[in-house]
Order: structure tokens, then sequence, then C-alpha cells
């Protein structure tokens, strides 16, 4: 039986996209290598050649292959956006992944045969806002920011007429999902321009008497104990101490896991779920899909295990070794 929940999983490398689609991912999601995806990382994501091949690998098994161009385009020059979608047509891409409005329109205009989903970079979380992109530009699926409630994701699916995605593993993000520049203040990158947060050759760890001190652009992000797990320094996630109280401010260490809510979104109206990593390992991309594979094929499954403990335990490759289901399902007022 098909499960009412698609899969999705992230391939920073064709390596990890063979990783996901083995471990049962129903859709991989990728980037060209290059500033029009926002995972613009060294020895990241993929040639036109590597997408080609990716394509035939994937639909070879019969999974599907989503294309990320979803940074703004540069107005001096939108050349490298506008190969990137002719690309994704030319090459046949299941759906391609945009936030630029006038992307979403050179995309309407010039390759109406296109899918396109919206991406979480356009921070589409209401009922106006999403209709407004299908009605005008025939996207037909928008990945939700990680802000919203269950309750809140099932009434804006009555709403609408598109399908929702919604993260389900990795990191949270919710500082302002698409508009976010904290980034670019210490580094002079931006996500949504450049496809970079918190770039790697911005970043230092310095073993000092105190402790392990992570910096971005030269500026302390955060001092971790010995007997602490060193976290990658980004601005949402610094640690600041004031008088005896030290703590996090916007927003902890801590890593998505929406397992233990699965019926509930399903329940929802939620199309897909989408694994948050494409920086990550091909180990840690097959651990992930392997865990959220078993989850979403016995959900329901009468004598099954409860869908938060199917599969692998994912809190010891998570961000501070700790998980939560954010927002989701938000208690507070």
């Amino acid at each position: 039986m098909t499960s009412p929940l698609e899969l999705v999983c992230p391939a920073g490398t064709p390596a990890a996209l063979r990783a996901a689609i083995e471990a049962g991912a129903d859709a991989v999601y990728l980037g060209f290598r290059d500033e029009t995806n926002a995972r613009n990382f060294p020895g990241l994501n993929f040639s036109v050649s590597e997408l080609a091949d990716a394509l035939a690998f994937a639909h070879k098994a019969g999974r599907k292959v989503l294309l990320a161009v979803n940074t703004y385009a540069d107005a001096t020059d939108p050349g490298p956006w506008h190969r990137a979608i002719r690309n994704a047509s030319e090459l046949g891409v299941d759906a391609i992944i945009l936030a630029d409005i006038g992307l979403l329109a050179h995309a309407r205009d010039h390759y109406p045969e296109l899918r396109l989903h919206l991406s979480v970079q356009a921070s589409a979380s209401n009922a106006a806002a999403i209709n407004y992109y299908a009605e005008t530009f025939g996207v037909r699926r928008v990945v939700l920011p990680r802000v919203l409630t269950v309750p809140e994701i099932a009434k804006l699916n009555e709403q609408i007429s598109v399908e929702t995605e919604v993260f389900a593993f990795g990191g949270m993000c919710p500082m302002a999902e698409g508009r976010c520049t904290l980034s670019s203040y210490a580094t002079g990158q931006s996500p949504n321009r450049n496809g970079v947060c918190s770039p790697p050759d911005h970043v230092d760890y310095v073993r000092e008497q105190r402790g392990m001190t992570s910096r971005l652009g030269g500026f302390t992000i955060n001092r971790f104990d010995d007997d602490e797990q060193a976290g990658y320094p980004t601005l949402c996630k610094g640690r600041f101490q004031v008088a005896d109280a030290r703590g996090y401010i916007f927003e902890e260490p801590t890593s998505l896991d929406i397992r233990p809510i699965l019926p509930s979104l399903a329940k929802a109206g939620v199309r897909a779920l989408k694994i948050e990593g494409r920086q990550r390992s091909k180990a840690y991309v097959r651990e992930v899909v392997a865990g959220f594979r078993a989850a979403i094929d016995t959900m329901g499954v009468e004598g099954a295990a409860t869908t938060g403990e199917a599969g692998n335990n994912l809190a010891a490759i998570s961000e501070g070794n700790i998980t939560t289901t954010g927002a989701y399902r938000k208690k507070w007022l």
C-alpha cells in the first residue's frame, strides 16, 4: 500500500543520493554547484551531467528528483538562475523548488511543463500567500516554515488547493525562514543570495583554558565545557552569559524529529515530509532515511511499535544529541 506521506530526502552529493534511494526515499532534492541553491558549500551539489545520471538512477528505481533553485536571483545577472531552470526542464526533473517571484514567473512563462514547488525560502505560511502563488504561478506544493502547529497546518490545508510539505528531521532554522540575514552580518554572505548560512571557511574552533570556543567570522558564538559536544557555530544558536546566567537567546542546538507525531501530521493533510541535511554525509543520510522509512511504513500497522519507536534511534546523530517536535507540538501561548 502506498503511504500517504511522501519521504523527501537530501542529496548533497551523488553518493548521498544513492544512499537515500537505497534506504527508502520516495524523492530526493538537490541543487546545482553554484549560487542558485541555498546549500552552496564547497564539495557539495551537482553538475549538469551528474544531475542527468542522478535522474537516470532515481527514475530506474521509481523515485523522484526535485531540483532546488531556491535562492534569490542577482538583479544584475539572473543568467545562472535562468540556466538552472532551463537545464531542469531539458533534463526532465520531477519538480523544481523556487522562492523568487521573478523566477517563478520565468518558469511559468517559458517552461509550462515544469512542476513548481514553493520553497520554504518564500516564507509562505498563510492561506492568502499560498493561494496567491498557486493562482499566479501554478505552484503545486508549498514547503511550510517550521513555525506552525499541527492544528494550524490542518486548518491551512482546508483553505488551500496545493500540497503541503513539512520539515521532519534535522536543523530547526525557524529564524524568519526565507528572510534570515543573521549570517551575513558576521560573514558578508547571505543565505538568500549566496546560498550559504555560516559558511565553513568563516568557522573556527579554538581550544582555550575554559574549554572549546566556536567562532564565526571572528565573533565568538559559543564556548563549550569539556563534557559538552561542540556544535556548529551559527548566530541563531549563540550562547550568551549575563552575570552568572548562561543560556541560549534565540534557539538551542537541537534537531527536529517528528516521528512521534506522524499520524497527526498525516491526519492534518500533510502530503510530504522533508529531511534536512544536504551538507551531511551519506552515512547520516542513510541512517535518517532508514529510520523514517520504518516509521512511515509501520504507521497505523496493528501490533507494530509506536511511530516514535519505530526504526533506529536518531538522537545520537542529532545536534546536541537532543531531538524535539518543535513548533508542531507547541505548548506555550
